[in-house]
């Protein structure tokens, strides 16, 4: 496949998402983490104008000045921007203005991408599709957590849901010893996944399988919301505060339990691994277990033995650079290092990542109480 015919696809992709939505969903933002649709639309677009065309079509007209100021996400480099919080009050641009910008620059950028580029140019188209990737794993989330929290529960789809059907469970053991972890080799990567590096491990074991909602079912029956000793204090004090009695989208309606689903609200699937967990959860549930969670490396390690992809997977680790870790110059370099602090390694991938887009070195991040995206519970010993 052509970088020009990559581009379309994944162009193509993003409105594909939205297919399904009403011109209202594309203007909430219920929380702060939770961007409005429209707004993932303009910011990707954004991406391929302020990064590829301005610096390097001396022809290209920018569509609107004022859309750097709207759709500049976290660029300190790229100039000022619109507040997070303040995404979803921008009932302007409106959606079909929305969808005449993306049609602008893509037309632009597909007259772009019939010149022969230079190695460098080539990499930062790259990174521009990853990064737009990445932003339709997020819009899926975003999209489900504004259907969620209607009160109405609306379904985005209407596809007929298979029963997942339960696999046995083993423990695989990994010998102690030196390993290497992080990206080698030809393709992409993101900056966060060099260096590879040597790591020593300990002798230790790894679930084969993801932890499922009737395991997890069994914790909430067993107390475990209500029991400090679990929790972590920052965790105890998030379960208090926040009075949460069990994960994201369950709700426990005539004594059935129900999950809310782009399908809309359905029974839950008790062999289906648990899903939108925070890191405080995973980390009680694991010592409720009396076992712990995976870190990084050894999750890494591991994967090539187990099958992973249906849920991000919480690990120990801190969100820290590798060793030799250096970052881009300019904005570019703004995409990874910068976070670096106060946030938890997830590893794996999810039912709305991308095809391939996910790899066994792929270093996800979040800060622990987060849990709209696809999360779920990996245990160790």
């Amino acid at each position: 496949m052509t970088l020009s015919e990559k581009f379309k696809e994944v162009r193509k992709r993003s409105e594909k998402i939205c297919a399904n939505l009403q011109t209202e969903d594309y203007v909430v933002q219920p929380v702060v983490d939770v961007s409005p649709p429209k707004w993932h639309l303009g910011h990707t677009t954004w991406f391929w104008e302020e990064f590829v065309l301005k610096p390097n079509d001396e022809n290209y007209d920018q569509f609107n000045p004022n859309y750097n100021y709207v759709f500049n996400s976290y660029y300190e480099s790229a100039g000022a921007r619109v507040i997070r919080t303040d995404r979803g009050n921008l009932s302007r641009p409106s959606v079909e203005e929305i969808y005449k910008y993306r049609e602008y620059v893509d037309k632009a950028m597909h007259a772009f991408l019939k010149n022969n580029l230079s190695k460098e140019l080539h990499d930062l188209v790259v990174l521009g599709l990853n990064h737009e990737e990445q932003h339709q794993e997020l819009l899926a989330t975003d999209i489900k957590y504004i259907l969620g929290n209607n009160p109405l529960f609306p379904a985005l789809y209407h596809e007929e849901k298979k029963s997942v059907i339960p696999t046995k469970n083993e423990w695989i053991h990994i010998d102690e010893g030196v390993y290497e972890i992080g990206f080698e080799g030809e393709g992409f990567c993101f900056d966060n996944e060099l260096n590879r590096h040597k790591v020593y491990l300990n002798d230790y074991s790894i679930c084969s399988e993801l932890v499922t909602n009737i395991e997890y079912l069994e914790f909430i029956n067993a107390g475990g919301y209500k029991n400090f000793i679990y929790w972590h204090m920052e965790g105890w004090e998030w379960v208090k505060a926040n009075q949460i009695e069990g994960p994201m989208y369950w709700h426990l309606i005539d004594s059935e339990w129900m999950n809310y689903t782009l399908n809309g609200l359905l029974p839950i699937d008790w062999n289906e691994p648990v899903c939108h967990i925070s890191f405080y959860e995973a980390y009680a549930y694991a010592s409720w277990k009396g076992l712990r969670l995976p870190t990084e490396a050894e999750w890494e390690v591991a994967a090539t033995k187990f099958n992973w992809g249906k849920r991000w997977e919480w690990t120990e680790s801190a969100y820290l650079p590798y060793p030799g870790f250096s970052k881009a110059p300019g904005a570019i370099g703004e995409y990874n290092g910068k976070f670096m602090v106060s946030q938890k390694v997830l590893r794996g991938a999810s039912d709305v990542t991308p095809s391939a887009h996910s790899r066994i070195t792929y270093r996800n991040f979040f800060h622990p109480p987060l849990r709209w995206q696809y999360t779920g519970i990996r245990l160790a010993k």
